[in-house]
């Protein structure tokens, strides 16, 4: 065991305490609420919707805390473990090349370890979302889902894998500068091509037929100088009883999508209010702003690796005997979770942040109050916990919880009112 196995193994048992601890805060606090709506939601939630939301959330730390065990142990097994130097020999008895070679490896790794994660994902769903009333997907759309999922993954993630290999084993040691600029590159192009390219393989986008609600979205739209491609209808309900609303897109090809789910729980001015709050994100740079903090963090990781992947205690401290770049990039893609786990709580502040500046705009743009009684149905209707620990919030949430964000909008509401 050299010191890099150490400070391995050390980072990865403090992740996990810390990740545990917190769950289980999370846990008892709700635990300690369910039998009492909290008093800013007395009205409009009843008790059986509350604990209803309550148990939910129980059964969906359960879930997680084994997900979280399954995780650590496939990442020892792969690392320390010796798997990835296991199946590097395998894959070095075919004699494909260093960039077939390469590609493969990451590929039956990053299979085997979704392989190993699927019997949580069908108990989560057919299981959990079952009992709750929100799955209304069939076993058929889940595995047509998975293979669908399987192809685009080698169509289109091979070819960049065997691409950054060729960079990393072709450019000299600047190579994670090049591998930056196709990686976002690529980033940029998936976010413009991926709602005409990809989503319509998954779900029907129909076009928003009512007149008066597309009226309504129209004038939003332009008092907020906003321009989109389409207001489409999602159907989501294939799938899933959950609600939601998005924007997808870059550039000329952006689009306003709605969940069919959402449009039959939310009223127009509830609908109006929610897009709106979608469109602040726009309007305060948000997108622009994460945009930019996800280019920069994939630089530092690019430059770091490139560093690690020529020091042999890098290799050595994770159970690999063989250095290879391809192995440097898994092993990297591996590890980089378990530190970037400290990192949390300073881009959940940065996100609820966000999200305060998009529900003030959104209020400056509608009524306060039409986002206050859309948020509530959907806290409702997702059965989104009202009482989290905290804690765990600070940690985790990249939203503000319901109580905070609720009692932000009507400051914001009573600031806007007439002396």
């Amino acid at each position: 065991m050299n010191t890099f196995t150490f400070v391995f193994l050390l980072a990865l048992a403090a992740s996990f305490a810390i990740e545990f601890w917190l769950a289980r805060r999370h846990g008892a606090h709700i635990r300690a609420h369910r039998d009492k709506v909290p008093e800013s939601f007395a009205g409009a939630i009843t008790l059986e919707a509350h604990q209803k939301a309550a148990d939910y959330t129980l059964a969906k730390l359960k879930v997680q805390e084994i997900g979280r065990i399954l995780n650590v142990a496939l990442l020892l097994l792969f690392t320390v473990g010796g798997g990835i130097d296991a199946l590097d020999r395998f894959w070095s008895g075919f004699d494909f090349g260093p960039i077939p070679h390469g590609t493969a490896l990451i590929l039956s790794v990053m299979f085997l370890m979704a392989l190993a994660e699927l019997p949580l994902s069908l108990y989560q769903t057919f299981v959990i979302e079952e009992k709750f009333g929100f799955n209304r997907t069939t076993i058929a759309q889940f595995i047509k889902d998975l293979l669908l999922q399987a192809i685009l993954a080698l169509a289109i993630g091979a070819p960049l894998l065997g691409l950054i290999l060729w960079v990393m084993e072709s450019t000299g040691n600047l190579w994670w500068l090049l591998a930056w600029v196709i990686i976002m590159s690529f980033s940029l192009f998936m976010s413009w091509a991926y709602p005409t390219l990809i989503a319509p393989l998954f779900n029907k986008f129909t076009p928003l037929d009512d007149p008066q609600l597309r009226g309504r979205i129209q004038r939003l739209l332009e008092r907020c100088g906003f321009q989109s491609k389409g207001i489409f209808v999602m159907d989501g309900s294939r799938r899933s009883g959950h609600g939601n609303a998005y924007f997808t897109g870059i550039g000329n090809n952006k689009r306003i999508v709605f969940f069919d789910t959402l449009m039959e729980s939310l009223e127009p001015e509830e609908l109006e209010a929610v897009l709106a709050h979608e469109l602040g994100h726009f309007k305060r740079k948000h997108v622009i702003k994460m945009l930019i903090t996800s280019a920069l963090i994939s630089l530092a990781g690019l430059a770091l690796l490139g560093w690690l992947a020529q020091q042999s205690w890098f290799y050595q401290g994770l159970g690999v005997s063989t250095p290879s770049s391809a192995t440097a990039l898994l092993l990297f893609m591996l590890i980089m979770p378990v530190f970037s786990t400290f990192l949390q709580p300073i881009m959940a502040t940065i996100q609820r942040k966000y999200e305060f500046e998009a529900d003030e705009f959104a209020a400056s743009m509608t009524r306060a109050e039409s986002l206050i009684h859309s948020l509530v149905k959907l806290y409702r209707e997702n059965a989104a916990t009202l009482t989290p620990d905290p804690l765990y919030a600070a940690f985790h949430y990249s939203h503000p919880p319901a109580a905070i964000r609720i009692e932000h909008l009507k400051r914001v509401q009573q600031r806007s009112m007439p002396a």
